[in-house]
C-alpha cells in the first residue's frame, strides 16, 4: 500500500491510497490501467486509485484459490477461527479511521460509517460462534454424514453496504474451509482494500482470500461472471440490485452452481390508527432517508389507516421539512449525505418522471440541492457531490411503478387503506418485500400481519434496522443470515463403509417380544 498526496481542494479529507489487487498473498498490480476512486461527497477528493483488471488477472485469482484449496480446508477449525478473531481486533483497533474512509468514499454519514464497521466486528464474533454449530451427522452403522467445504466461491459486491455485506459472506466462506475470490465494487475499492489487508495482519494465509478490482458489466465485472461458465467457483455470492442478481442467478442455474444471491430489497410499513405516531414517524424518516435512501433494504411504502393518515401525513411533512442535509465530511450530524455515484443520480431523476406518469402527488423534493437553491437545511460544501431533496410521494397505489420499485435515493411514498385486509393484500403485492414495520398495539392485528404476509422479516414497533449476520431469512432460496448462511457453503457428504463382519462378532441378538393387540376399524 502506497499513500500520496490529494488534490488541494480536498488535502483536509485525508491522503490517496494507492491500492492493488491481491492475489495468493501479493499485492500485484491488474492487466489494464488503473482507475480512480473519487469520494461521493466530493469529487476532488480522490480517495484512491487501484488496477482495473481483466480476464487473465480472474484466472490468476481462481487459480491461487483453487491452489490454497486443499490446505486450507484441511487446516483445523480453530486456526480458521482464530484468523477471523484477530481480525476483529484489527478492524476494532483501527474502527474510526476505516469509518472515515467509507464515508469519504461512499458518502455514509460518519455514524452511519461507524456502525457499518461495528457491524463487521459482530459478525466476526457471531460467524465464529454459529460455525462451530456446522456438524456432521451420524445416521448409523459405519454411516455418516460430514459437511464438506464447496470449493472456491467467487463473492460479487455492491458498494451500498461496501464492508459488512461482503465481509459477512467472506468470514462465512473462509470458516467453512472454501477459498474465495472477491471483486469488490467499484465504488469503494479502498474500503475492501483495507478489510483485505487487516485479514493480512491477521495472518491470512495465501490465496485463500484473493481481490480483482475493476469495473462492472463493462469491464471486470464481465469477466469475473464468465468465470461461472468457465468453472472457476463452485459457489457464487452476489450482494447487489435485483436485475443484475436475475442474470446471476440464470449463469449458476446453467452450471448447476448454486447462488447466494442477498438482494436489495423493499421495506414496508404499516401505521394502525392505535399506533405511537411519534416512533413511527421516526422510524419512518430514519428508514426512509437513512443512507440517503441508499441502503440495503430500505424503506419505500408506508400504508397509513385512513384513521390516522391525515395526522401522520402532517406530522411526517413537517419533520421532512427540517431534515437536515449536506456533506457529512465537514457536517456529520446531518440526516443523509450524497448519493453515491452518477448512475444513482440518473435513476433517481427518472424516478420523478415515473411519478408524475403514475398520477401520484409530489409533496417534497423533486431536485437536486444545488449551491443557487440551498436553504438552511443544507449543511457544508456541496457542490462537487450529488445531494438530492427529501422526496415524498402521496396517493400511491399498489398498480403503480413507485410502489413497485425501489428508488435509489432518498424517496419514500405515502398509501391510504381503509382496513386490515387491504393492507394484508398490498404488502403481499406481487413484488413483495422483504421486511415489514407494524406499527400497533393490538394483539390480534399483530398475529394476523406475522401468519399472513410473505415477508422474511416483521418488525412490530421497532426501528427497522438492516437485517444483520445474525437474522436468518429466506432471501432469493439461500439465506442470507444466520446459521443457515455459514451452510449454504458446505456440501453434504455421505460415507458408509461395510463393518458387517463386526457387527457379526460383536452384536447381541435380543428376542422382542410379540404384542398382539386389535383395533376395530369398523367402528371408526
Amino acid at each position: 500500500m502506497y499513500l500520496k498526496a490529494n488534490s488541494p481542494h480536498a488535502a483536509t479529507a485525508g491522503k490517496s491510497i494507492i491500492g492493488f489487487n491481491v492475489i495468493n498473498g501479493k499485492e500485484v498490480e491488474g492487466d489494464l490501467s488503473l482507475i480512480q476512486c473519487k469520494s461521493a461527497v466530493d469529487h476532488r477528493d480522490l480517495v484512491g486509485m487501484f488496477p482495473d483488471s481483466g480476464e487473465k488477472d480472474v484466472a490468476r485469482a481462481a487459480k491461487a484459490a483453487a491452489d490454497a484449496f486443499k490446505d486450507w480446508s484441511g487446516t483445523s477449525a480453530a486456526a480458521r477461527e482464530g484468523l477471523v478473531q484477530r481480525t476483529a481486533g484489527i478492524l476494532a483497533t483501527h474502527k474510526e479511521k476505516l469509518a472515515r474512509i467509507i464515508t469519504r468514499e461512499i458518502g455514509m454519514t460518519p455514524l452511519e460509517a461507524l456502525a457499518e464497521v461495528q457491524e463487521s466486528i459482530n459478525a466476526c464474533a457471531f460467524s465464529v460462534t454459529e460455525s462451530r454449530g456446522i456438524q456432521s451427522m451420524k445416521l448409523g452403522p459405519g454411516s455418516m454424514a460430514i459437511r464438506r467445504p464447496a470449493g472456491v466461491c467467487g463473492i460479487l459486491a455492491t458498494g451500498s453496504s461496501p464492508l459488512a455485506a461482503p465481509g459477512r459472506r467472506m468470514l462465512q466462506a473462509i470458516l467453512c474451509g472454501n477459498t474465495v475470490v472477491w471483486k469488490p465494487s467499484d465504488n469503494a475499492p479502498a474500503t475492501a482494500y483495507l478489510l483485505l489487508r487487516a485479514m493480512m495482519e491477521a495472518g491470512l494465509p495465501p490465496g485463500v482470500v484473493n481481490t480483482i478490482n475493476g469495473r462492472g458489466r463493462a469491464g471486470c465485472g464481465k469477466h469475473f461472471l464468465a468465470g461461472i461458465d468457465k468453472g472457476l467457483y463452485q459457489s457464487f455470492s452476489f450482494i447487489g440490485s435485483a436485475a443484475l442478481g436475475r442474470t446471476v442467478g440464470e449463469i449458476c442455474g446453467r452450471n448447476l452452481v448454486l447462488p447466494n444471491l442477498d438482494l436489495v430489497g423493499r421495506g414496508s410499513m404499516v401505521v394502525m390508527p392505535d399506533a405511537d405516531l411519534d416512533q413511527a414517524i421516526e422510524g419512518a424518516l430514519y428508514g426512509a432517508f437513512g443512507q440517503a435512501g441508499q441502503r440495503p433494504v430500505g424503506l419505500v411504502n408506508i400504508l397509513l389507516h385512513e384513521a390516522c393518515a391525515a395526522t401522520f401525513k402532517q406530522r411526517f411533512m413537517d419533520r421532512v421539512a427540517s431534515l437536515e442535509v449536506g456533506n457529512p465530511m465537514s457536517n456529520p450530524h446531518v440526516a443523509y449525505g450524497p448519493l453515491i455515484n452518477a448512475r444513482a443520480a440518473t435513476a433517481f431523476r427518472e424516478h420523478w418522471e415515473m411519478g408524475h406518469t403514475d398520477g401520484a402527488s409530489l409533496l417534497s423534493g423533486g431536485d437536486q440541492w444545488t449551491e443557487a437553491n440551498r436553504d438552511q437545511r443544507v449543511k457544508g460544501n456541496i457542490g462537487h457531490g450529488v445531494y438530492m431533496q427529501p422526496c415524498v410521494w402521496d396517493g400511491v397505489r399498489p398498480e403503480m411503478g413507485l410502489f413497485r420499485n425501489q428508488v435509489p435515493g432518498p424517496s419514500v411514498n405515502l398509501s391510504t387503506f381503509k382496513d386490515v385486509e387491504e393492507a394484508l393484500a398490498w404488502v403481499n403485492g406481487a413484488a413483495c418485500g422483504p421486511m415489514l414495520n407494524l406499527h400497533t398495539q393490538d394483539r390480534a392485528w399483530i398475529g394476523r400481519f406475522k401468519r399472513e404476509t410473505r415477508t422474511d422479516i416483521v418488525l412490530v414497533n421497532a426501528i427497522a434496522e438492516q437485517p444483520g449476520a445474525h437474522s436468518p431469512y429466506t432471501g432469493q432460496g439461500t439465506y442470507p443470515g444466520g446459521r443457515l448462511a455459514l451452510e449454504g457453503f458446505t456440501r453434504w457428504q455421505t460415507s458408509n463403509e461395510d463393518v458387517l463382519a463386526d457387527l457379526k462378532l460383536s452384536e447381541t441378538v435380543v428376542a422382542l417380544p410379540i404384542v398382539s393387540i386389535h383395533t376395530d376399524w369398523d367402528s371408526l
